[in-house]
């Protein structure tokens, strides 16, 4: 018996959310990686008017804004996975799960709300997944990020 759920592109659609293309890699490596039904996807800077999304939690920029930044990756993230998956045939509704996200926030020493930015992306995963969107995490708070970036966050998903 197979249970329905919602269609990922009509959830997205009524969020408002336009999937970007893959981001040329700025360095050597590649955008995603698949092996067997697990892709790895390569950490996504947050970006801002198509640049870098510069500044440092704590200095420069308030919690809000950094979960503004760790959704806009998240849905740079599903571009790059939906990209991954129309190579295979498949698409964002064969998602399994997503299994796990890691989250690098450039950040003061005397900031601690790493885990608070990175639910901007957290929740924008659940909200167009479901509970296949709930997942391992991990926040950290570094000194800095390519590029002068305020996050990044890389990601892994399982498909069916």
């Amino acid at each position: 018996m197979t249970t329905s759920s919602p269609n990922v592109y009509d959830t997205l659609k009524n969020l408002g959310i336009t999937l970007p293309p893959v981001a040329t890699p700025a360095a050597a490596y590649v955008p995603y990686m698949q092996t067997g039904k697990l892709f790895f996807l390569s950490g996504n800077i947050a970006k801002k008017d198509d640049k870098p999304w510069v500044g440092q939690l704590g200095k420069t920029m308030e919690t809000k804004e950094g979960q503004a930044a760790a959704r806009a990756i998240a849905i740079d993230l599903m571009g790059t996975l939906h990209a991954a998956l129309v190579a295979i045939g498949k698409d964002l509704n064969d998602v399994k799960q997503i299994v796990k996200l890691m989250s690098l926030v450039n950040s003061t020493s005397e900031f601690t709300e790493q885990h608070l930015v990175t639910n901007g992306a957290s929740e924008l995963f659940g909200q167009v997944f479901g509970a296949k969107g709930a997942h391992a995490r991990s926040a950290f708070g570094v000194a800095q990020i390519p590029r002068g970036a305020c996050v990044e966050i890389e990601l892994i998903a399982e498909i069916n």
